[in-house]
């Protein structure tokens, strides 16, 4: 999936920012108003299983803390006779508050710990795209699109993780099937980390100026502050940019890939660096890929910087280049970022200001929502600004104005979108 600039400042990622889930790290903090065992005591109250607070009371209205509903939950666990709509809620309460449960001395079976082992998370997203390029006719697309991500737990290790979309087309009000985008097999020990199956392809080091995307194969990460990734499988020639690359292929739809990353980043400044090899024959069939020598290789090394200067402002910036490539070879960017909007909290926002270079045999498919959109090959200023005028509504709007690298014709766009998270 690609991402937008602002929507990665608060992590790599969408699913994170959609969960549900609060960390019980400190039983005196608030559970909001919002979260789902709101609902869970509610019902337990009326059925007359919890009786709220020591005045009978249930104050549904207001934040309470991890501890105060740790102790209903308590009292509701120690009734046995109850139906087993009832049961299933308490059984679901006391995963989630297993940690303040146990302070309090009640004990949680690893049965009623994992009595929630597959978790849903979804994002409806609306999102208009107006390209305008000189002598063109201009490009309008109004999309809406669903997605749904599962999350099951394996065990205390291992999770499988997926992501299940669907798209209209709201022009023509065409909708297409439901597709399983990835599914993985995500294996945690310690610093360690393997993937197992389709999982995004994503380029840390650069920020994404080179990939944002999936693959089908392996991946393994470790270390802490200095942290490395190798990975390889097969790439899906169809998901280029703006489709040069799936155009020249002709026997093969996929390309084989290998990839190994660095990345450094555990105070203010973070540095990062990566080499990615693909290998097809659709390389060779690319009209200004190379001047003569013919060649069924992809190799990109990228490098990318940041520094945060504070809690408000961050920039960062990134290269790019295919050494196999002799035309539009290189890619460059560098963006300055303030604030970043987070979804769990209303009102918050952030704005941006880039200049992105992209060379289409580089940039195979890049993060950015406007700089690549329908015509990759450009150069050229972007600005955007994303709000949060609802808890888990997210709205963005970006704008660029730049040239073809071919052409040297205008090129703009208009991006704007609109996610609903649960």
């Amino acid at each position: 999936m690609k991402k937008t600039l602002v929507s990665a400042l608060t992590t790599a990622l969408v699913v994170g920012a959609a969960s549900t889930t609060f960390a019980a790290a400190n039983p005196f903090s608030d559970v909001p108003a919002d979260h789902w065992a709101y609902d869970a005591v509610s019902q337990l109250a009326a059925d007359g299983v919890i009786e709220g607070y020591g005045d009978t009371t249930f104050r549904g209205n207001q934040n309470i803390t991890r501890y105060e509903m740790a102790q209903m939950i308590a009292k509701a666990m120690a009734k046995s006779d109850v139906s087993a709509a009832d049961k299933a809620l308490i059984d679901k309460l006391a995963a989630e508050f297993s940690d303040e449960l146990n302070n309090l001395g009640v004990r949680v079976s690893n049965l009623e710990r994992n009595a929630d082992k597959v978790k849903w998370t979804g994002e409806a997203r609306y999102t208009y795209t107006s390209a305008r390029h000189e002598d063109e006719k201009n490009d309008n697309t109004d999309k809406l699109q669903f997605r749904l991500y599962p999350t099951a737990e394996v065990n205390n290790n291992w999770h499988v993780n997926a992501r299940l979309t669907a798209d209209t087309d709201l022009s023509s009000d065409k909708g297409g099937d439901v597709k399983l985008t990835y599914v993985y097999a995500d294996g945690q020990y310690g610093n360690f980390n393997v993937k197992l199956g389709k999982m995004p392809l994503y380029s840390v080091a650069d920020d994404g100026l080179v990939l944002d995307d999936f693959f089908s194969g392996a991946q393994v990460n470790f270390g802490k502050d200095l942290k490395a990734t190798l990975e390889a499988g097969r790439w899906n020639l169809a998901n280029d940019a703006n489709g040069h690359i799936a155009h020249a292929a002709t026997n093969d739809d996929a390309a084989n890939y290998q990839g190994a990353e660095l990345n450094y980043g555990p105070n203010k400044l973070r540095l990062g660096a990566a080499y990615r090899h693909f290998n097809s024959a659709a390389f060779t069939n690319i009209a200004n890929y190379s001047n003569g020598s013919k060649s069924d290789d992809a190799n990109i090394w990228s490098v990318g910087a940041g520094y945060k200067f504070d809690h408000n402002w961050n920039i960062f910036g990134a290269f790019a280049q295919n050494t196999e490539a002799d035309n539009y070879d290189t890619a460059h960017n560098i963006q300055l970022s303030y604030k970043g909007s987070d979804t769990a909290n209303k009102g918050t926002w952030g704005a941006y200001a880039a200049y992105r270079y992209l060379g289409q045999n580089v940039s195979l498919m890049p993060t950015y929502e406007t700089a690549h959109y329908d015509h990759l090959n450009e150069k050229g200023w972007e600005v955007g600004a994303s709000y949060v005028p609802f808890t888990n509504v997210y709205t963005a709007v970006e704008y660029f104005d730049g040239k073809d690298l071919a052409t040297d014709r205008d090129a703009n766009t208009l991006f704007g979108r609109v996610s609903y998270f649960f």
